[in-house]
């Protein structure tokens, strides 16, 4: 079977190669609904099916209007995703797709899970934070968690993409150039977020009721939010060594999109235009990763609808502290965009293939 990958070969011969098949389980959640309205733009993918517990044999549209006239699907059960589907995007609660994932790899189809069921390496942390235990230990032997700007040489081959939380990508993504450059206290890092409300996803709470939620901004789960083990995972490897962080995040009334700002201090002072250039060293390669000019701050408009990263670089001479503001759109580039920059790295394609969006103004 052959699929199209966009090499300059192909490209200028006149072979018609076959769309990617991909489908959807969870496709009613926000993420879920966000991949949908992706790939349904991507030009190398064809959506074959769609599925949802809470919606089954009704069409998108009715759950979403916004498909009227650009999505025919009708939600489906999660085993016809899989049988017509060459990858598969789960986008549900954690503990459901340990199951979905061992159907996939026994069917030779890939798995790219957008919850948080294969992100953590140790069995003990999924059971601290998640109250639950692996079901199928053996799986994970085949996943790889990727955030394609850190990890991507680990994509290939992999049955099983875990793709990242959203807020260790803007994190991950904030802290890796300083921390790989050994000029970092991994012992100082502070990290203060705020997420829009879709970060609580689509399922009816008090803390997201209009009400409660707009024209206010309160911090939650102070120290105890459950991406805490998935960032100090990923910044352990990128400083080899263990990093332990305090972790507070914050809810804003604004429908998506995160703001990090996060706090360490510097073994040796460095100046912002010294820090700006080692940042753009390290990403110099990477389209999703803006290093903003010194004296300029990060912020979530500026990144809203795309798969950016916004990252700015800010020190405290007083204390010898460096302060980094990282944004991201916690629906593109913390779920769909960044699972769909892992599909196509699985596949072969560019990696920005059907991810060039660019954010609006206002």
């Amino acid at each position: 079977m052959m699929y199209s990958i966009k090499s300059t070969e192909l490209r200028q011969g006149a072979i018609h190669l076959k769309k990617i098949q991909a489908g959807i389980i969870g496709a009613t959640g926000y993420a879920g609904a966000e991949l949908l309205r992706l790939l349904l733009t991507h030009p190398d993918v064809e959506v074959a099916a769609i599925s949802s517990v809470s919606f089954e044999h009704q069409a998108m549209e009715a759950v979403y209007p916004n498909f009227a006239s650009t999505c025919g699907l009708i939600l489906c059960g999660e085993d016809e995703v899989i049988e017509k589907s060459d990858v598969v995007f789960a986008s549900l609660p954690h503990g459901l797709s340990e199951l979905i994932a061992e159907k996939c790899v026994g069917q030779g189809k890939y798995l790219i899970d957008l919850g948080a069921d294969f992100r953590l390496e140790k069995p003990e942390d999924y059971q601290e934070w998640y109250q639950l235990s692996y079901q199928k230990p053996e799986l994970h032997k085949l996943c790889a968690y990727v955030i394609p700007e850190l990890h991507r040489s680990l994509a290939k081959g992999c049955k099983i993409i875990a793709n990242p939380g959203c807020y260790p990508t803007s994190i991950g993504l904030g802290l890796a150039p300083i921390l790989q450059s050994g000029k970092a206290d991994p012992t100082t890092i502070i990290i203060d977020s705020k997420s829009g409300v879709t970060g609580a996803g689509r399922g009816l709470t008090l803390t997201s009721h209009y009400p409660e939620c707009n024209e206010a901004f309160s911090p939650y789960k102070i120290a105890q939010h459950r991406h805490t083990p998935e960032i100090e995972q990923t910044l352990s490897a990128i400083a080899g060594t263990e990093v332990k962080v305090t972790f507070v995040p914050h809810l804003l009334p604004v429908n998506r999109g995160i703001v990090s700002t996060i706090y360490l201090s510097l073994t040796e002072m460095l100046t912002e235009e010294e820090l700006h250039q080692m940042y753009e060293d390290f990403y110099q390669e990477e389209q999703f990763v803006r290093i903003l000019p010194p004296g300029k701050a990060a912020n979530l408009k500026n990144v809203k609808y795309s798969n950016y990263c916004d990252i700015s670089l800010h020190t405290d001479e007083r204390t010898g502290r460096l302060i980094i503001v990282s944004t991201i759109d916690n629906m593109v580039k913390g779920a769909a965009g960044q699972a769909i920059q892992n599909m196509n790295l699985l596949f072969g394609l560019e990696e920005g293939t059907g991810l060039n969006l660019i954010p609006p103004a206002f």
